[in-house]
């Protein structure tokens, strides 16, 4: 539910922000290192002319991204390869490979692998390494005429860029790992509430920009009360999780589902107001009432209560449709259950079609099955957790 969401994750201009202020610390220092060894150490004054320059350079270049580029990745890249190639300018006219300023290679090795990801990581790994060798070139005789120990300056470009990309590679897969954890409900494995108010907010923004309507769904088990009672409370978390799983096997990719708390769930339905999701929340109510679910040996049936509003007939925000919905999952209680009860907001003569019952009709939908034998969730007294 949440993978095919991206507007849900941090955004890549805002984390892309983040390494161009890093980016822009790394820069000023450089620039104020440079400046520093220029007045400290004595160089010959067309050296220290230029090297101030290139400093220079640097600064105006970077000025001009950040004025005309948008924070992505083509950004970071042009801003490291211009530190590239500053380095490569500033170690030219302070001593070439024995410049103080050789090592820094290395610092922007790590940024790239931190902010670009492994491939473009290998490129500016190529970069460094070609830079180096046309600083060798300035040597007498050529560093590469002695080829073991040119391989042993060049191997630390390398492996640093290699490290980087697997630490970087570990820290976004734990990132990853961390976001998903943060927006799904545990138990059910939908959105939680924090994600689903965020989806939902979204989908309300583009609904007014566009005028589309968006339906709001809710959900409640009717018996969860009578299987804690009589079977346990680890019964009534496989009624959960059952529940959860006949949701998601009759809603779309672009439905947005979430546990609301306890054994209520909330379902978005967007660009379709009450009337045109109704079959599809009778058929969620059908499918649960059809597919009875196993717990140590007991088959049992579990039936849910349902209520509908749209926007914007319902309410003119989110909040509001939220709570017509739930009166209306409210009132097919109070009718009997097991039904879908549409918010009375449009309720007309024909009360009757605002409540279906649906106990003994025929399943439409497939609910996939756990064992592949039959719908329902199988648990023996060795598989409960200790």
């Amino acid at each position: 539910m949440i993978e095919a969401k991206g507007w849900v994750t941090a955004q890549a201009g805002e984390r892309y922000a983040g390494h161009n202020r890093v980016l822009g610390v790394i820069a000023s220092l450089l620039v104020g290192l440079v400046l520093l060894d220029i007045y400290l150490v004595p160089l010959p004054p067309s050296c220290a002319v230029r090297a101030a320059l290139a400093s220079l350079a640097l600064v105006v270049s970077l000025l001009l991204t950040r004025r005309l580029l948008r924070n992505g990745q083509l950004k970071a890249s042009l801003e490291l390869v211009l530190l590239l190639l500053y380095l490569l300018a500033v170690c030219w006219f302070t001593g070439r490979t024995d410049s103080p300023f050789i090592s820094a290679i290395y610092l922007v090795l790590m940024a790239t692998s931190l902010t670009l990801g492994r491939r473009i990581t290998y490129l500016m790994a190529g970069l460094a390494v070609a830079s180096y060798s046309l600083l060798a070139a300035g040597d007498s005789p050529p560093l590469w005429s002695q080829l073991p120990g040119y391989l042993i300056r060049v191997f630390p470009f390398i492996l640093i860029a290699h490290v980087g990309a697997i630490l970087a590679g570990e820290t976004e897969a734990a990132r990853s790992e961390v976001e998903r954890l943060s927006l799904t409900d545990d138990l059910t494995e939908l959105n939680n509430m924090r994600s689903f108010e965020a989806l939902a907010l979204q989908q309300e923004k583009v609904s007014r920009r566009y005028q589309s309507p968006y339906a709001i769904c809710m959900l409640d088990a009717d018996n969860l009360k009578q299987i804690n009672d009589r079977y346990g409370h680890l019964a009534g978390t496989e009624l959960i999780k059952w529940t959860a799983r006949v949701i998601r096997s009759n809603i779309r990719e672009s439905d947005i589902a979430a546990r609301f708390g306890g054994d209520e769930f909330i379902i978005m339905y967007p660009d379709h107001d009450k009337e045109q999701i109704r079959p599809a929340v009778e058929r969620i109510v059908r499918a649960m009432s059809s597919c009875p679910f196993s717990y140590d040996g007991n088959l049992m049936e579990c039936t849910l209560s349902a209520g509908i509003a749209s926007f914007p007939w319902d309410g003119d925000d989110l909040k509001s449709v939220v709570k017509q919905a739930d009166l209306a999952m409210y009132r097919s209680k109070r009718l009997g259950k097991n039904r879908v009860s549409l918010a009375e907001s449009e309720r007309g003569p024909g009360e009757e079609r605002e409540k279906l019952q649906v106990r003994g009709e025929q399943l439409r939908g497939r609910v996939p099955q756990l064992d592949g034998k039959r719908a329902g969730v199988h648990l023996g007294k060795g598989d409960l957790p200790g």
